[in-house]
Parts: C-alpha cells; sequence; structure tokens
C-alpha cells in the first residue's frame, strides 16, 4: 500500500480499480495487505457504492465479526472475506447481495458460523452466484435440505470442514455447470452418487473424509471430464475399483487412508496424464508392479503404509519427472538401486521403514535438487557417505534406525540449508565434531543412541535456531553446557543416560524450555530455585542421579512430569506441589523422603501416575481420592505406611495398578475393590492384611485383575474359589493381547517386584501378558481348589508356605501357559499327577517340603529340573533324586547339553538364567524375559541399555517401539 498517498489519484493506488468513463470506485483489492484491527459500520469503506469487486483475504481482523455493512453494497458481484481471522455469525444483510457472482468466506484461522436462517436467504437470493467457498465455516446448525435449490449457474462449490451432518441430496450432483465440489473433512456426512441425471461437468471431486453409502453406479463413468477425484479416507474396501481406468484424462487421483486391499488394479496403467498419484495408508500388498513405471507423467508418486515387498522394479526408472516419491513403512527389501540417481527432478525421498540393506548407492549424489531424504528404519549398513554433503538442498536428512557406523563425515558442514537432522540409533562413534556449529539453520538434532564419547562441543551455542536436541543413549561426559541458556528458542533437551557430571543447581536453562530429561547420569547437588522461572517447563526427569538434599523446589504450574526417582532426597513432600494442578505423572520413588503423604495428592484432577515407593514414609494413605479423578497407577511400595485401606480408592475408575506392598497396613481383603472396572495389578504383599479372602459381591469380580500378590501377610481360611471364578483376564486373552506390549502411559512404564525360584526380580517393564498369582506366606488351609485348573493363561503360580494339605489338582495340568509353580512349604500328599509333564513352558518347579510320595513324573520338562524341587518329600523316588522306586523305571533322561553345562541348584546359586535365555523350554516371560526383567540388585548394564526410550521425536507415530542392541565399531 505503498502508493495510497494523500493527494493522489486514488484510481492509480495499488489494488484500486476505478470505472474508466465515470471514475467511481468499482474494485477494491486489499489481500495480504497486514490489515489489522476490526471494520467498524462506519467505516469509509462503506462509502463506495459502485463497488463491484472487493477482497479483504488473508489478513488479521482479530476473530472482529463480519460487519452488517457488507450488505449495503448493492452492486457488488464478488466478495472475498476468506482467512481475514473473522469470528461469530455471517449477518443476515449479505444474502441480500442478489447480483454476488462468487463469494468466499473460507476461515481457516477465524471461528466463523453460518446459521440455517441466513443458508436458506443466500440460496433464495443469490441466483446468479457461480462460486461459494465456505470452507472452515461452522454449519452444524444447517439442514442439507436447505441446498437443495442452489443457483443452478454454479460452477465451484466447496465446503470443506464445515461440520455438516446426515445426508447430502443427490441434487448437488445434478447442477448442470458444476465443475469443482468439495465436501471433505466432514466426518458426520453421508451421500452417495445418483444413478442418473449427473452433473457431466464435474472436473474436480474431493470426498474425502466422508461417509459414502450404497454402491457406486456404473453411471459414474459418465464424468467424461474429471481431472482430479480425491476419495481419501472414506472407508472403501476391497480390490481398486478397475473402472479408474477408464477415466483416462485424470491428472489427479488420491485413494490414500482407505481399506483397499489386495495388489493395485493394473488398469490405472491407462491413465497416462496421471501427474498425482496416492494411495498411501491402505492394505495394498505384492510386489510393486511394472506397469507404474508407464505413468511417465508423474511428479509425485506416494504408496506408503502398505504392504508392499520385494525390490523397487526397474521400470519406475521411466518417471523422469518425478518430484516427490515416497514408499515408506512398506516391507521392501533388497539393496537401493542405482538408478534412484536418475530422478534428477526429486526433491522428497522418503523410504522409511522398510527392510532395505547394504550402503547407500553413490549415484544419490546426482540429486541435487533433493530437499528432503528420509531413509529410517531400514537395515544401510557402512560409513555415512562423504557425498552426502553434495546435497546441498538438503532441508531434511533421516538416517536413523539403521546400522551405521563410524565418524560423521565433514562434508555434512556445506548443507547449509539444513534444518532438520536425525542419526540416532545408529552405531556412529567419535566427538561430536565442532563443524556441527556450522550448520546454524538446525531446528532440530537428533542424534541418540549411539557410541558418541567426549564432551558435548561449545560450537552447538551457534544453532541458535534449535529447538530440539536429543543426545541420550551415548556416553557423553563432562559438565552439561553453558550455552544452553542461550539458545532461546530451545523447547527441548534430552540428555539422559550419558555420563554427564556437575553440580545441577548450579545449571541454568532458556527460559523457553518444556523439555527437560537428564535422566540417568552422574549429576549432583540439588534441584536449583532457578527452575522456578522455566514458565513453560512442563517436563522434569533426573532421575537416576545422585542428587540429594531437602526437596523444596518452587515448580512451575505447566509441570505436567515429574520424576526424581533414585536419588536421595531428603525430607518431606514440600506443599508447593499441591499448586502443580496440570501434574500427569509424579514419580518421586526411591529416595529417602519421610513425612506424611499430602493428603491434596488424592484431589488431583489430571494426575493419572502417582509413584511413591521406596521411602520412608508415614501416617496412613491419603483419605479422600476425588470422585473423577484420572488415576490409572498408585504405587506406594516399601513405606511405613499404616492403618486402613481408604474406602475412596473405589473413586479411581481408570485405575490399573494399586501396589501398596511392604508397608503395614492392617486390613482385611479388600473386595470394595471389583467394583474398579480396570483393575489389572493388585499387589498387596508383606502387610497386616488378615482373616479370609470372601465377602466378594459380584459373580464376575476383579475381571481384569491379572497380576496378584498377597504373599506375606495373614490371610487365612479356603483358598478363594469365587475369587478364583471371577479371573477372566487370565483365563482368556483377546487376540490383540497377544502382541508384545507393556503397561505404562506415555512415558511412563509401569513396574512391580516378583518373586520366582526364591529370588526378588524387578519387571522395569510389565508385559501386557504376564499373569501371576502369589498368595505365599500365609495361613491358609484346606485343598487347592480345582477352578484354579480353568486360569489356562497363568504364568506364575505360587501358594507356598501355607497350610494346604491334600492331593495336587490334576487340573493344574490345564494351565497350558504356566512357567513357574511354587507349591513348597505345605501339607500336600499323595503322588505328583502325571499330568504335568504335559506343562511345556514350565520352567521353574518347586514341591519340596510337602508330604508327596511315588515316583516323579519322566519327560519333557521334567527332565530339567532338578534334587532341590522334590526336596524333604521322604516318600518321592526316581529320578532326579538318589532315591530309585522299587518297581523298575526307565533310564533318567538325558539332560539337553545347555543343562549339562552346570548342575548347581537353581534355588541356592542364583537363578541359572542361561537356559532361560536361550529359550529352551520356555514361554513368552522366560524366553522374552532378557529385555524386561532386571535383578534388584547388580542390575546387567547391557539389559537396562535395551530399556525402550521414553518419547521418540517429533514426527513419528507414538507407539512405535523399536529396540536394536547397540554394538560399537569404534575402537
Amino acid at each position: 500500500m505503498e502508493t495510497w498517498k494523500e493527494g493522489t489519484d486514488c484510481c492509480s493506488w495499488d489494488g484500486v480499480t476505478c470505472d474508466k468513463v465515470r471514475g467511481d470506485v468499482i474494485g477494491l483489492d486489499l489481500s495480504c495487505s497486514w490489515l489489522y484491527g476490526t471494520i467498524p459500520s462506519n467505516s469509509t469503506l462503506f462509502l463506495l457504492p459502485h463497488l463491484q469487486q472487493l477482497s479483504l483475504a488473508s489478513n488479521a481482523f482479530s476473530y472482529s465479526p463480519i460487519s452488517s455493512g457488507f450488505g449495503w453494497f448493492a452492486g457488488l458481484k464478488h466478495l472475498n472475506l476468506s482467512n481475514s481471522v473473522f469470528s461469530g455469525q455471517v449477518p443476515l444483510e449479505l444474502s441480500h447481495l442478489s447480483h454476488l457472482a462468487s463469494l468466499d468466506l473460507s476461515s481457516v484461522y477465524g471461528d466463523v458460523n453460518l446459521k440455517a436462517s441466513v443458508v436458506k436467504s443466500l440460496v433464495q437470493n443469490m441466483t446468479k452466484l457461480r462460486e461459494l467457498h465456505l470452507d472452515y465455516v461452522n454449519m452444524s446448525s444447517v439442514s442439507l435440505n436447505s441446498l437443495m435449490n442452489l443457483s443452478s449457474s454454479l460452477t465451484f462449490l466447496t465446503l470443506t470442514h464445515c461440520e455438516l451432518r446426515g445426508r447430502l441430496p443427490d441434487h448437488i450432483f445434478r447442477l448442470p455447470n458444476l465443475r469443482e465440489l468439495s465436501l471433505s473433512e466432514n466426518p458426520e456426512l453421508t451421500w452417495s452418487f445418483p444413478r442418473v441425471n449427473w452433473s457431466e461437468s464435474l472436473m474436480r471431486l474431493d470426498v474425502s473424509y466422508t461417509i459414502y453409502s450404497r454402491e457406486l453406479p456404473k453411471s459414474i463413468g459418465k464424468l467424461k471430464f474429471l481431472r482430479n477425484l480425491i476419495w481419501s479416507g472414506c472407508n472403501f474396501n476391497g480390490s481398486i475399483f478397475a473402472w479408474l481406468g477408464n477415466f483416462t484424462q485424470l491428472t489427479v487421483l488420491d485413494l490414500s487412508f482407505n481399506n483397499f486391499g489386495v495388489e493395485i488394479s493394473s488398469s490405472l496403467s491407462n491413465l497416462k496424464t496421471l501427474s498425482y498419484l496416492n494411495l498411501a495408508q491402505n492394505h495394498l500388498s505384492g510386489a510393486l508392479p511394472m506397469w507404474l513405471g508407464n505413468l511417465s507423467q508423474l511428479t509425485h508418486l506416494d504408496l506408503s503404509t502398505n504392504n508392499f515387498g520385494g525390490e523397487m522394479p526397474s521400470s519406475l526408472l521411466n518417471l523422469k519427472a518425478l518430484s516427490y516419491l515416497n514408499l515408506g513403512w512398506n516391507h521392501l527389501s533388497g539393496a537401493l538401486p542405482m538408478w534412484l540417481g536418475n530422478f534428477t527432478q526429486l526433491a522428497h525421498l522418503d523410504l522409511y521403514f522398510n527392510n532395505f540393506s547394504g550402503e547407500m548407492p553413490s549415484s544419490l549424489t546426482n540429486l541435487k535438487a533433493l530437499s528432503y531424504l528420509d531413509l529410517e528404519q531400514n537395515h544401510l549398513s557402512g560409513a555415512l557417505p562423504m557425498w552426502l554433503g553434495n546435497l546441498s538442498q538438503l532441508t531434511y536428512l533421516d538416517l536413523s534406525f539403521n546400522n551405521f557406523s563410524g565418524e560423521m563425515p565433514s562434508s555434512l558442514t556445506n548443507l547449509k540449508f539444513l534444518s532438520n537432522l536425525y542419526l540416532g540409533r545408529n552405531h556412529l562413534c567419535g566427538a561430536l565434531p565442532m563443524w556441527l556449529g556450522n550448520l546454524t539453520g538446525i531446528t532440530e538434532l537428533s542424534l541418540y543412541n549411539n557410541n558418541f564419547t567426549g564432551q558435548i562441543p561449545s560450537s552447538l551455542s551457534n544453532l541458535r535456531d534449535l529447538t530440539y536436541v536429543d543426545l541420550r543413549y551415548n556416553n557423553f561426559e563432562g559438565r552439561i553446557p553453558d550455552f544452553f541458556t542461550n539458545l532461546t528458542k530451545l523447547t527441548t533437551i534430552y540428555l539422559s543416560f550419558n555420563q554427564l557430571t556437575g553440580q545441577f543447581d548450579k545449571f541454568q536453562f532458556s527460559k523457553s524450555l518444556d523439555f527437560l530429561a537428564l535422566d540417568n547420569n552422574k549429576l549432583y547437588g540439588s534441584i536449583p530455585k532457578s527452575i522456578s522461572n522455566l514458565v513453560n517447563l512442563g517436563y522434569l526427569d533426573i532421575s537416576s542421579n545422585n542428587l540429594t538434599g531437602i526437596l523444596d523446589p518452587v515448580l512451575p504450574s505447566s509441570m505436567y512430569y515429574f520424576s526424581i526417582s533414585n536419588n536421595s532426597f531428603s525430607g518431606e513432600i514440600p506443599s508447593t506441589i499441591c499448586n502443580l494442578t496440570s501434574l500427569e505423572i509424579l514419580d518421586i520413588s526411591y529416595n529417602s523422603l519421610s513425612g506424611k503423604i499430602l493428603p491434596c495428592l488424592g484431589n488431583f484432577s489430571n494426575l493419572f501416575v502417582m509413584d511413591l515407593r521406596m521411602n520412608n514414609f508415614h501416617g496412613t494413605m491419603p483419605e479422600t481420592f476425588t470422585k473423577g479423578n484420572s488415576f490409572i497407577t498408585l504405587v506406594f511400595n516399601g513405606n511405613q505406611l499404616e492403618g486402613l485401606l481408604p474406602k475412596s480408592l473405589v473413586n479411581c475408575k481408570y485405575l490399573e495398578v494399586l501396589d501398596i506392598g511392604n508397608n503395614k497396613i492392617n486390613d482385611s481383603f479388600p473386595y470394595w475393590l471389583e467394583a474398579l472396572p480396570e483393575l489389572q495389578v493388585l499387589i498387596l504383599t508383606s502387610n497386616k492384611f488378615n482373616g479370609p479372602i470372601d465377602n466378594l459381591k459380584t459373580k464376575s469380580s476383579f475381571p481384569m485383575l491379572r497380576i496378584i500378590d498377597l504373599s506375606h501377610n495373614e490371610f487365612t481360611g479356603i483358598l478363594p474359589t469365587k475369587f478364583f471364578e471371577g479371573l477372566k483376564a487370565i483365563k482368556s486373552i483377546n487376540e490383540s493381547d497377544t502382541e508384545l506390549k507393556y503397561m505404562g502411559q506415555y512415558y511412563y512404564h509401569d513396574s512391580i517386584k516378583v518373586v520366582m525360584k526364591g529370588h526378588e526380580l524387578v519387571l522395569e517393564k510389565i508385559l501386557t501378558i504376564f499373569t501371576t498369582i502369589d498368595l505365599s506366606s500365609n495361613k491358609f488351609h484346606g485343598k487347592i481348589p480345582k477352578v484354579l485348573g480353568t486360569l489356562k493363561f497363568l504364568r506364575v503360580l505360587n501358594l507356598s508356605h501355607n497350610s494346604l494339605i491334600d492331593h495336587i489338582p490334576s487340573s493344574l495340568a490345564n494351565l497350558s501357559a504356566l512357567e513357574s509353580l511354587d507349591l513348597s512349604s505345605n501339607k500336600l500328599n499323595g503322588e505328583i499327577p502325571m499330568q504335568l509333564t504335559s506343562l511345556t513352558f514350565l520352567a521353574v518347579l518347586n514341591l519340596s517340603q510337602n508330604q508327596l510320595v511315588g515316583p516323579i513324573p519322566q519327560g519333557k520338562q521334567f527332565a530339567t529340573f532338578e534334587n532341590n524341587s522334590y526336596g524333604e518329600n521322604l516318600g518321592l523316588c526316581g529320578f532326579p533324586l538318589s532315591k530309585k522306586c522299587s518297581i523298575d523305571e526307565p533310564p533318567p533322561p538325558s539332560l539337553p547339553p545347555i543343562f549339562q553345562e552346570d548342575n548347581d541348584s537353581m534355588f541356592t546359586s542364583g537363578f541359572g538364567w542361561k537356559a532361560v535365555l536361550l529359550g529352551y523350554g520356555c514361554g513368552l516371560v522366560f524366553g522374552s524375559a532378557m529385555g524386561y526383567l532386571v535383578f534388584k540388585i547388580g542390575k546387567p548394564q547391557y539389559l537396562l541399555r535395551l530399556i525402550e526410550e521414553k518419547r521418540h521425536r517429533k514426527g513419528r507415530m507414538p507407539n512405535n517401539q523399536r529396540s536394536r542392541r547397540r554394538r560399537n565399531y569404534c575402537i
């Protein structure tokens, strides 16, 4: 608007059009003019009575209402108010503009609403309308029947994201002059094509993310002028429609985010003019078809997130015009072909999440236009090639989750436009190079889970645009650099699992920070007072360091994740924590905290994980857990809590884990917890619970419960048959539950302690398929109920150290998933049932200190058990005992070689995990345990390194668990 100067002819101003005869202003284009504020009804704008064209598009009118004054322009033919941050109702006066040929009220950035009465008037009065654009205008109150009488002159109708609901009248598809129709992003809109009287002039049809009903009519073939067909997210299934091959003038075809299966229809090979093809997010399979190379006009090809396999066909070499290629998230394999280097127009290459192997082909150096390269999650190896520095237009480079080794090539310093660099989960080594500081455009830097050593280079202070840095799971040492304070755009810092040192309370960080992970380092000192100045900080993890002192920080009110576990903090929980109303995860476990638990901790509405285990808290648990709370995990294990279990726990309707083990709670069995529909883990071990397990009110009590530890209490009576009958989650497992998944939410994984082979284990993560019942060391008496045999997915059963009598029920042979059985130190008699030899996953058996008699069953897993499994049963005979049976018996079975290596007792000389880790006769818990189970004391570091990181970098699917053992290629 530089030409708008007082004293000059306004007809010469930019954006102003005047009538050449009368000199009246008839056109005003103020689009993209940086206008802001409001437009009052007395604005001089409305003093232009001859105005025929008006555009105020793409300005910033501060969510002000659209003025009714726009209705005064009686001769207006074109009105464009799109994307100018208006809000409120569209005034009725706009419908008085009966001469309008085009109206654009699209409001991507605003909050504009259109009433039914205004739509009705608009449709009636605007009979000359040729273009109507209402994208992102809220039309949720509009009856779709009111669109029946739209002007027959309409050529463009766009109603994207208008919250339309119900069935669309077929009439819209019969408008005789309609060339473009967009109904996309109205997920509650149902529509179908008419069987006759199509608008054959239609050239662009976008109905993505709507609901199509009925079968597609044959008359769809009449759309002979169709150029763009966008049917993304419409839940179409089966094979891709063969008749699409008849639309030979198509240039754009988007069928992504549907449920199409089988192979791509070969009829698409007829679409010789196609420039854009998107079939992503379907269930297509087989090899990539050779005929794709016939679509020589393609510039954009996206087949990502399907099930394609095999190698990339060489016919793709014919797609000379290709600028965008995405084949990610498939099962493609083999080496990356050399001919990829012939795509000299390629700007975007995405091959992530496949099975490509070998080195990166040197021909890629020819892709001079390439700005985006993603080869994440493949099996590529070798050194990072020097020629990467020749791709001078690169802005995005992701080579993470591969097997690259060696040092970072210095040629990367040539990538002056690089903004995103992801090299995590490789085997890169050496010191971080100083030249990284030359890549001044970097906004996100991820080098996690490599073998980098030395100090974090000071040159990173040059990365003034850095917002995200991830250096966790390396071997960095020295102090955390001070320069992080000066990176004013930095929001996320991951430095976990390194060897960093220094006094934490001396550190300074940028006030822009919202995510700080420093866990598993060697920091000392206390929490700095300055932490309160980080007003945006929501995530703070300083667990597993050497921090000490009184816990008295004033934390920012934005905090949603706070973990200080595995340190040496002392004192009481500060009352200021009660002010953290956004808190979702609170983990202060494994410290030396004392005092009483603050009552306010039961009143949080957003808190879903509270882990206070292994401290010195005393007194009672919080009396009140308010209704409507979000608790999923509550852990109080290993404190000095006493009194009763608060009945208000029944308000925790989402609770999955309740662990109050190793306290002094004195109460009867909390049968009333059966009211919690999601409860999966109940640990009451080592308290003073007493009395029988009865008073269950429902027939199917505790239906989701699958980890039960009531050991080391004073429970009495017979084993609770009714309780066992209600454990539906152990009786049957859904097919989706058979996947290796972990319990826990977001950045937190639930963990518990279990006893196996007489040793205490920590499950750092709980597999959702893990099931256990431990009722040991109580005062139960009577028989072992046969109903236990119905818990067919039970993996660990411990009834030891009670006063159980009579025979071992043969129904236990039905526990086909059982891996550990401990019935020791009871008064069981009779013979060991031969049927137990059918338990092919049984890795641990302890029947010692009973009154069993007769021959020990032979064969299968029983060939692996040692003397200690049967000790102090004087009436037993046969292998492995030295006592022979009186009748002839077969020779003792030979042990598999892995067991012959060490015949020391599994019960007296540690875990004997060698056989378990080698997978001999083991199930999912023992055979898969290497990455998930660690000893309580002396945790092997190589196991800890396999524990999955809590959060992957931005931009990738969050639930994607991808672990691979690290190797060190640097000597």
